[in-house]
């Protein structure tokens, strides 16, 4: 597998320096020198550092996790020759070049355009080959996401051949969060600025929750654009729109009541709530990770509109008239959204077919056997 510069050189790191703890501070200085990151972004390197190993942050048969002093090389070394030195490390820092991929922000220039209301919209992409354009969708920022868990390892796998251009949301990430309008169809449009804005003319496209809405509803509206269309985690109905009875109705309206008034309140257990119904089978220092992401990318009033905005999306009616060939992907006991949706979806969209992950996470994370079969099927998907 391709592991990025900076995670490599973290690994050789720790195993030239295997008879003690590395402190973060040092392991931070060695690698990036006088750059300036968070400790998010080592955590990062260190996930994908395992990953490449066999190793997990529950498992740590390879990288120990030390509490409040830092990580450690435990696995049995077999010394081949002396190729590494510390020396050598701290005399040069590791850039990526252009051979090495996407390998994080730094690889990116990010650009505005402006939806016909006015609202500005923040997009970018990264990587080079053909063109995938993912829809927005809640949750994300396109700086912060390459030092946090929940999207880096999305971005460094769909980036991988092609070029990646995605955008955020209005009232999101780098877009205005005070904005005119945020409707659905708000979003469809300015999923249509963006790629005005960036001049694409056919493309795949990627919609990954609600986003998937979104991209169904593009792609009915311009048919000549849209090559291949891949639903990840996505759904036709929203909670509200889907509640078949007085029972369900209930449940949909109590769940936004809940969410109304932790978000509103920036409840810290209502929102560890929240996001273990995204990564159920996440540790709850993965969950707070995601709900400081979540603070970073809007603000409590926009995410209580979103969430209601949400529950009404409805394109059952019109995604018949999708007419390019689609992936479904959605994982077997998705938390959050039901894999009965993604079936909804598949019987709904003539050219479609349905694969289903062994999965309860809705957004599949780097250390599941799952994440590497959702790419296979995206690759073989683009690649017909």
């Amino acid at each position: 597998m391709h592991v990025e510069p900076r995670a490599l050189y973290l690994l050789c790191l720790l195993v030239e320096h295997r008879d003690r703890v590395v402190p973060k501070s040092e392991l931070l200085d060695e690698v990036w020198g006088d750059r300036f990151v968070s400790e998010a972004a080592l955590t990062t390197a260190l996930r994908t550092a395992r990953l490449a190993v066999g190793d997990t942050g529950s498992l740590q048969q390879v990288i120990r996790t030390v509490h409040r002093r830092g990580y450690q090389f435990v696995a049995p070394v077999t010394v081949i020759a002396d190729g590494l030195s510390a020396g050598a490390g701290r005399e040069r820092s590791v850039e990526p070049t252009a051979a090495d991929g996407p390998v994080g922000a730094d690889r990116q220039t990010i650009r505005f355009c402006r939806a016909e209301d006015g609202a500005r919209i923040a997009h970018t992409s990264v990587g080079s080959g053909p063109p995938l354009l993912k829809a927005a969708n809640w949750m994300t920022h396109l700086d912060l996401e390459w030092t946090t868990p929940v999207w880096s390892h999305w971005l460094r796998g769909l980036a991988r051949n092609r070029r990646l251009v995605r955008y955020d949301e209005r009232g999101c990430g780098l877009s205005d969060w005070a904005v005119p309008g945020f409707t659905f169809s708000d979003w469809v449009d300015d999923l249509e600025t963006v790629v005005d804005a960036v001049g694409l003319d056919r493309f795949p496209l990627l919609g990954v929750s609600q986003g998937g809405a979104v991209a169904v509803a593009y792609a009915v509206r311009h048919p000549e654009r849209v090559s291949r269309l891949i639903l990840a985690g996505a759904y036709a109905r929203g909670r509200q729109v889907r509640a078949r009875n007085g029972t369900e109705r209930d449940e949909a309206a109590l769940d936004l009541d809940l969410a109304r008034v932790g978000w509103i309140h920036e409840d810290p257990r209502f929102l560890r709530v929240f996001a273990s119904q995204f990564l159920p089978e996440g540790t709850p220092q993965e969950w707070d990770e995601f709900t400081a992401f979540q603070r970073q990318t809007t603000s409590s009033a926009n995410g209580v509109r979103f969430l209601e905005e949400f529950a009404r999306i409805d394109v059952s009616d019109i995604a018949h008239r999708v007419a390019c060939p689609t992936l479904i992907v959605h994982s077997r006991d998705d938390e959050r959204v039901p894999v009965s949706q993604a079936s909804e979806l598949a019987a709904l969209i003539p050219d479609s077919r349905l694969v289903v992950l062994k999965s309860r996470n809705h957004l599949l994370t780097a250390f599941e056997p799952a994440w590497d079969e959702f790419l296979a099927h995206i690759d073989a998907f683009l690649a017909e």
